[in-house]
């Protein structure tokens, strides 16, 4: 009997020396910061950072890409350091939960990721016309609508539903978190402290009240954009997801309302939680899996 054990205790012990097998370790993606864009269109260089899945090194595929896109006075870091996206992105492909895909988190400043009203600083237009292109090219990205899809918090979130309404023939997919959605009558009655400190570069100095809602203000809407251009809408596959406790929880059941009242087909989700990066760290998961199942034909 004492043989047994002995042997039982040796057979123990190798067992917990062993290393784990290779299948239990997470692959690593690799994220790249401090990358730069030289905008011929804003003037100045436009900072990004990208997450590459752990077998772009290897491989010489092609992959489908996210667009993520921060909030208000964050820069293109914020996902990777507080979102910790890239260990949500490595754990998600390895359990087959995504498929394999680029992330590109630019920096958009307070711009909200639109041209502002004076047309001076045009980073929707740097967007779209130079930074995906060239994006495009640098990275072995498949370079079309159906592998291309947007997404982004509070900020973030009503820009990536503005640039996928304004331009549906590029976005298969848009995940909005948090966004800043403000109705029209909202938007009118802000305090000026308010406006003139976040809105008004972008939308006219000095305004109050319904002079506010302007021709520039509508043209970037979501809620304008949704009723006058319904049918390119539907051209977009949606999921907006925000707290029962974050402040912006009204406009975004606002924009679910009237999503349902158009009848464009989207997924909305109001979980526990508040405008907080513990919130957004813990479901943009939902967001990229809803974004990977549109890339699936």
């Amino acid at each position: 009997m004492s043989l047994l054990n002995n042997i039982f205790r040796q057979l123990i012990f190798i067992i917990l020396l062993s290393p784990l097998p290779a299948f239990s370790q997470i692959p690593k993606g690799k994220v790249i910061e401090k990358q730069k864009h030289s905008s011929s269109i804003l003037g100045y260089d436009v900072n990004y950072s990208v997450y590459l899945p752990a077998d772009y090194e290897v491989s010489e595929r092609s992959y489908p890409v996210v667009y993520l896109l921060h909030g208000y006075t964050d820069n293109e870091t914020a996902w990777v350091q507080f979102g910790e996206v890239d260990r949500t992105a490595d754990k998600a492909i390895a359990n087959g939960e995504i498929p394999p895909m680029i992330i590109i988190m630019p920096d958009a400043g307070v711009t909200f990721y639109i041209n502002d009203h004076k047309g001076e600083e045009k980073w929707e237009d740097m967007f779209i016309e130079e930074f995906i292109p060239s994006i495009e090219k640098k990275f072995r990205i498949r370079a079309k609508k159906e592998f291309r899809g947007v997404a982004g918090l509070s900020m973030g979130g009503y820009g990536s539903a503005v640039l996928a309404m304004k331009n549906p023939d590029m976005f298969v997919a848009a995940a909005p978190f948090s966004a800043a959605f403000f109705p029209s009558e909202d938007f009118a009655k802000m305090p000026k402290e308010n406006y003139d400190r976040t809105f008004a570069k972008l939308f006219g100095e000095g305004l109050e009240g319904e002079d506010r809602i302007n021709d520039h203000f509508k043209a970037n809407s979501p809620f304008e954009i949704a009723k006058n251009n319904t049918q390119e809408i539907k051209k977009v596959k949606w999921y907006i997801d925000c707290g029962d406790d974050d402040f912006l929880y009204k406009g975004n059941d606002q924009m679910h309302s009237l999503l349902r009242d158009l009848e464009v087909k989207h997924e909305y989700r109001v979980r526990d939680g508040a405008h907080t990066w513990t919130y957004w760290r813990t479901h943009i998961i939902e967001g990229l899996k809803f974004i990977g199942q549109s890339f699936h034909r």
